[in-house]
């Protein structure tokens, strides 16, 4: 693979498989041999857990990195998974920290340079809002990847974060792109289902990934273990949703390269 690949997973709607989507997809795209850092960059730091990383402990973290300068490498904690930069819980301040620093906007781009030449994927997992770390997120980003669950008001909000990629793209990021949809928490046995990933589809014509995301009771599960689906049940429907994303993403970079 050639140059590095950043994508951002975002939509300011809570609850949408966003950190399960990061967390799986990452450790799928390193079994197929890629090379992968995650950058948790949301608050929560539930990918940072997800990877049975420490979150009270881990230190630097990507706030010591863009707030107090620390180097990103020394932030990166490899796990059996993939490389993985932490959070913890003083992120949270951190939008209205950066307010007065330079070139605000393009702290965490900075800040992944520094690593990036020795990775084919970094995903960053984004907060679930849309202010200063989402944008920060926007600008580090060759491309969106948003999580969407088939679920009533799936697309609330999401023109909201349209709006402010387009407004990111004419003005900070010219060579942002939609990486693409995907549908999340599908249940085959419900019209809702259906009805959802039609509309979605309707809504993003050639952007939503064939793959859909089922409700699956190990997908769920596996964040208390701090393990990936893959390696809590390799056999799960939900591992092998991941896996087959992981194809179709990267049988989509192939292409493009």
């Amino acid at each position: 693979m050639g140059k590095v690949r950043v994508i951002a997973i975002t939509n300011q709607k809570g609850g949408v498989g966003k950190t399960t989507t990061c967390v799986n997809l990452a450790s799928a795209l390193r079994a197929k041999g890629q090379r992968v850092l995650v950058c948790d960059f949301d608050p929560q730091a539930n990918a940072t857990s997800g990877f049975g990383i420490d979150k009270t402990t881990a230190n630097p973290s990507i706030y010591e990195v863009l707030i107090a300068g620390a180097p990103c490498e020394k932030a990166v904690i490899s796990t059996p998974y993939c490389d993985v930069i932490p959070v913890n819980k003083s992120l949270a301040g951190a939008g209205i920290e950066m307010i007065g620093m330079d070139d605000r906007e393009h702290l965490l781009r900075k800040a992944l340079d520094g690593v990036a030449d020795n990775y084919d994927y970094i995903l960053i997992d984004c907060p679930p809002s849309l202010e200063l770390l989402t944008l920060n997120a926007l600008c580090a980003a060759d491309s969106v990847l948003v999580p969407v669950q088939c679920e009533y008001y799936a697309l609330e909000g999401l023109s909201d974060l349209l709006g402010t990629v387009r407004i990111v793209k004419r003005s900070l990021n010219p060579g942002i792109a939609m990486e693409g949809v995907v549908l999340t928490m599908f249940d085959s046995r419900t019209n809702l289902s259906m009805q959802v990933a039609e509309e979605v589809k309707r809504h993003f014509p050639g952007q939503v990934y064939a793959t859909v995301i089922p409700r699956n009771v190990r997908l769920s599960e596996a964040p208390s273990h701090g393990m990936p689906v893959m390696d809590y049940d390799s056999l799960s429907r939900g591992a092998e949703a991941y896996r087959s994303l992981a194809e179709e993403i990267a049988a989509k970079h192939t292409a493009s390269n």
